[in-house]
């Protein structure tokens, strides 16, 4: 089987989906960065009422936070992208890299047909999935495939 028939019969919700953390709009972005770090997570899903409002990434961090101090004393729906592009889990891995891909998205939500979120699909997640089928080619590919020595190793 191929790559592309692999990721077209690979659903999201067998990827890795866990790297995020999920917090209320009204929490300060003070608090939410923290728990980032905490988590070690590069997005939080943003929620209201049990459902997904929006998303904040360390791009958001860097587009309206660090200008703006007062920003970290704002709730997070201030800043956050509000009413992001979703996938749903049952949907094949390459659909949703595709439309990673399409809208230059690192973080892409995960939430089923009854809004209940079931994570985030990243870049890494893809990665691991990669490792997992190809882990030669994957894991034991040198940085710069075509560099070469210029003499012999202990010469």
């Amino acid at each position: 089987m191929s790559l592309k028939e692999e990721l077209q019969a690979e659903r999201v919700s067998h990827l890795d989906l866990s790297n995020y953390c999920q917090l209320p709009s009204s929490t300060l972005v003070r608090d939410v960065l923290a728990t980032m770090r905490q988590k070690g997570s590069i997005v939080c899903l943003v929620i209201d009422n049990g459902r997904l409002a929006g998303i904040f990434t360390e791009r958001d961090v860097l587009q309206k936070v660090v200008a703006s101090s007062e920003a970290l004393e704002q709730p997070v729906a201030a800043v956050m992208t509000a009413n992001p592009v979703t996938v749903s889990p049952d949907q094949p891995a390459i659909n949703a890299l595709q439309s990673m891909d399409t809208h230059h998205f690192r973080n892409l939500p995960v939430v089923d047909k009854d809004g209940r979120i079931s994570g985030t699909m990243t870049h890494h997640a893809i990665i691991e999935f990669l490792a997992t089928r190809y882990p030669t080619e994957v894991l034991n590919r040198p940085p710069r495939p075509a560099q070469f020595p210029s003499k012999a190793e202990g010469g």
